[in-house]
């Protein structure tokens, strides 16, 4: 009986951990993020101080792209132009994102999202830490 309750109770915290990601929050998707800190699933993180990419997602309803781009010194970025187009799906209470390329199809959960952070997780359980992406000047 110890073990049902056990169960039970690892069971719930598991489910109330996760966050339920509402139609709204996918708008905070808009914009560049930049990845703070990567997580295996054996639990090993990799910290990222320093980033010569950042991904720039725009979402329009539940479609739209992720574009790879460079921020520049004197401001603004660079692109190579190449962009994955992304659909918004749902999956048994999950929320995910659908990428496609001319050569590939993937897709990640996405765990959290807010003004600043975002939290995905891909088919192989590797998850993504991004943080919202602030740009660089040398203004002064």
């Amino acid at each position: 009986m110890k073990k049902l309750y056990l169960f039970l109770f690892v069971a719930i915290a598991a489910v109330s951990c996760s966050q339920k990601i509402e139609k709204d929050d996918l708008k905070k998707l808009n914009g560049y993020w930049e990845i703070e800190e990567v997580v295996m699933p054996d639990g090993e993180k990799k910290e990222y101080k320093v980033n010569p990419t950042i991904d720039f997602f725009m979402l329009s309803g539940e479609e739209g792209f992720r574009q790879k781009v460079m921020p520049l010194l004197e401001g603004g970025y660079r692109t190579n132009g190449l962009r994955e187009k992304m659909t918004i799906t749902e999956e048994d209470n999950k929320t995910y994102i659908a990428y496609k390329t001319e050569h590939a199809e993937w897709k990640e959960q996405i765990l959290e999202v807010n003004e600043e952070k975002l939290v995905v997780k891909n088919e192989q359980d590797i998850e993504y830490h991004y943080k919202r992406e602030k740009p660089f000047t040398n203004k002064k």
